[in-house]
């Protein structure tokens, strides 16, 4: 008798893990529908635009992607998308059993009139110090409160210097925990998965990068017209 009661409580566990698990997603699709009516965004569970086959180092983490999610419209004179995506590193132990390690992130992505070089921006953390001493070395700033809270990643120092000003330094101090990513004419801002009530300091996070990057950087790299908002020099 132990032996059947023992088997029902697993199954009973494991229902149990399935049906919590299908409940918080269907809550946080239903709350991020919500939040994108009240924001004059359209949503979608799913994604249609394939966001992460966009070339950023984030999308190529692990072993498996996806996004989900999306939100996507203008808000506050700016044309974005918002969306959840997760990434799992899959590994092996010595009997031959699989298990993945899921990792989530709340995106906001927008286009500008840009073309340079790929560039990373994100806090400083133990993992990226030890990277340092592996010789993967970031850009280095007159600053060096600056060095030692953020790293920059850019194979062109030069577009990095001119994106990276000391206005737009002081505005990254004060951040805390973004981190952000521009390829060609697409920047990311990005952190751990928010809640769907805090999405809106995400948006303002993106929208504050695009307000803060140099004229220099539209009248070196942009392809057409600087847009209105961003800082004059």
């Amino acid at each position: 008798m132990a032996p059947v009661l023992f088997v029902v409580g697993i199954i009973a566990v494991v229902a149990l893990a399935i049906y919590f698990g299908w409940y918080a997603k269907k809550k946080r699709r239903e709350e991020l529908a919500g939040i994108a009516a009240s924001l004059g965004l359209e949503y979608s569970a799913n994604d249609p635009y394939g966001f992460d086959s966009y070339p950023f180092e984030l999308f190529g983490r692990g072993d498996g992607q996806g996004t989900e999610n999306v939100l996507t419209g203008t808000w506050q004179g700016t044309h974005l998308n918002e969306f959840d995506f997760w990434y799992y590193d899959q590994s092996t132990d010595s009997n031959g059993r699989t298990s993945r390690t899921y990792h989530r992130f709340s995106c906001a992505l927008t286009e500008l009139p840009i073309d340079g070089a790929a560039l990373t921006v994100g806090p400083e953390t133990l993992f990226t110090r030890m990277a340092d001493h592996l010789g993967f070395h970031d850009i280095e700033f007159e600053d060096e409160t600056f060095n030692r809270e953020f790293r920059v990643k850019c194979q062109d120092r030069k577009f990095a210097t001119d994106l990276v000003d000391a206005r737009m330094m002081q505005w990254l101090a004060g951040t805390g925990g973004w981190s952000f990513e521009l390829s060609g004419p697409y920047l990311l801002c990005y952190r751990g998965r928010l809640k769907p009530t805090e999405l809106i300091p995400l948006l303002g996070t993106l929208k504050a990068f695009c307000d803060h990057i140099p004229r220099v950087v539209y009248d070196l790299y942009g392809t057409e017209r600087r847009p209105e908002g961003s800082e004059a020099q």
